[in-house]
């Protein structure tokens, strides 16, 4: 009798052993075609709201009853609650992860977009673009977020060039859409950040948490102000995030200045054309900083490239315009060259700010996002602030001013953060914050 009930646990405990079959969750691998594809539409939904929508401001203004200057209150309304909320949210995907506020942001965004679409009165409008661009900001600086967090070194500098080419890709489809949609009604054009926002609720449930949260550390004002002290603090990430901020700003410089040339030639509707150009120069630039990188190029040896094609693009617009030179193709050519160079820059001082303290990357990713906006800000409003109504002068003077501050940043900044003993000491110091954190 014990021998047969020894026997039978026996035979128990091997069929417990045997191990259950599960249904195994299907999940997006970071070096999947897939992957590069998630980060893309995460990175490029918030331009959608920008350089699509905005081309459409004038009619839906005249739709709803508003004045051209209410409809650039909409647009402000965008911008501003775009910007401000990047500051938060940053370090929020640094505390809780990227994957809560990109779920957040897409909800937010359908949400938004739906009232945009059924909204009849201009303060209605206003409420919702605000509420889009708060939900459409999170996305972009979680991508770049989750590119730090799953890549390192030159397969890093590659997706982040895949991010980049994505955001720079948006503003030139966006005037296709403009044409295309509104023939089946001007709200309609809501439909694509939406279905773009859909399609990433979809694709993040098969998406793994990239970022190392620790369930110990919380969130508060204090853990923002702590943070940003941090990216402050650091020369690697301050100079690049300056260099990059600044290269944004000629870039922004030629197109404003471009503008107001190309008005006098081609009519008001020229900006749409002008931007859509720009865009496609950086895809350019990006595209010949990724395939020359896959060649052996340093990505030190392209930054230098950009660096130095974007200032001689500034001395020669500004020889130009004190000559009074006005050739179209020059400028044409002007406004090629300083967004390939940008797409030459980009992608690298990206990476190297995001480098030295990845358990903070969403913070600094926020960083980097506010002072591109502010950067491209300012170089338009000193564009059009000193525009004298016939000259291209203060395109070349502006766009000049940038391309050297961005020089300035990576040589004065950087290079030296890079070589010298305190650099030594200041990430030893970081290592050892990193290593005491819980």
């Amino acid at each position: 009798m014990h021998r047969l009930l020894r026997m039978n646990i026996s035979k128990l405990c091997c069929a417990s052993s045997v191990p259950i079959k599960r249904k195994q969750t299907l999940l997006i691998h970071r070096d999947s075609f897939s992957c590069t594809l998630l980060l893309a539409l995460m990175a490029s939904l918030s331009a959608f709201g920008v350089d699509m929508i905005a081309l459409s401001l004038p009619a839906t203004g005249i739709n709803l009853g508003a004045t051209a200057s209410d409809v650039v209150v909409a647009m402000s309304a965008y911008v501003m609650s775009f910007g401000m909320t990047l500051l938060v949210c940053g370090p929020i995907s640094d505390c809780f992860g990227r994957k809560p506020i990109v779920l957040g942001g897409c909800v937010l965004v359908v949400f938004a977009g739906v009232g945009c679409a059924l909204s009849n009165s201009l303060s209605l409008f206003l409420f919702f673009r605000t509420l889009q661009g708060i939900g459409a900001s999170v996305t972009g600086i979680a991508a770049i977020a989750i590119v730090r967090d799953l890549f390192n070194g030159e397969t890093g500098r590659v997706q982040m060039t895949n991010v980049v080419l994505a955001i720079s890709a948006v503003p030139m489809v966006a005037p296709m859409v403009d044409i295309v949609i509104p023939a089946h009604g001007l709200r309609s054009l809501y439909v694509v950040p939406i279905a773009g926002a859909l399609i990433l609720l979809a694709a993040m449930s098969c998406f793994r948490e990239s970022a190392a949260v620790h369930p110990s550390v919380g969130f508060d004002p204090a853990t923002i102000v702590r943070n940003y002290r941090r990216v402050l603090r650091h020369p690697v990430c301050v100079g690049n995030i300056l260099c990059n901020a600044a290269a944004a700003g000629a870039v922004f410089a030629s197109v404003t200045g471009s503008s107001l040339f190309f008005s006098n030639v081609f009519g008001p509707n020229a900006y749409g054309t002008i931007v859509g150009a720009s865009s496609l120069s950086i895809v350019i630039g990006a595209w010949l900083n990724r395939s020359f990188c896959g060649r052996g190029a340093s990505s030190a040896q392209l930054l230098a490239v950009g660096l130095t094609l974007s200032t001689i693009m500034g001395i020669s617009l500004l020889l130009m315009a004190l000559v009074g030179d006005k050739s179209t193709v020059f400028v044409v050519l002007m406004l090629v060259g300083v967004g390939s160079s940008f797409g030459l820059i980009s992608p690298y001082v990206i990476s190297e700010a995001m480098r030295p303290m990845p358990e903070i990357a969403g913070s600094t990713s926020a960083a980097r996002a506010f002072a591109q906006m502010a950067g491209a800000a300012l170089s338009s409003a000193l564009v059009v602030g000193l525009f004298d109504g016939h000259s291209l002068l203060s395109t070349a003077v502006v766009m000049l001013a940038f391309s050297l501050l961005a020089v300035a940043a990576y040589v004065g900044v950087v290079l030296p953060a890079n070589v010298s003993p305190w650099s030594a000491q200041m990430q030893a110091r970081f290592k050892r914050r990193n290593r005491d954190l819980p």
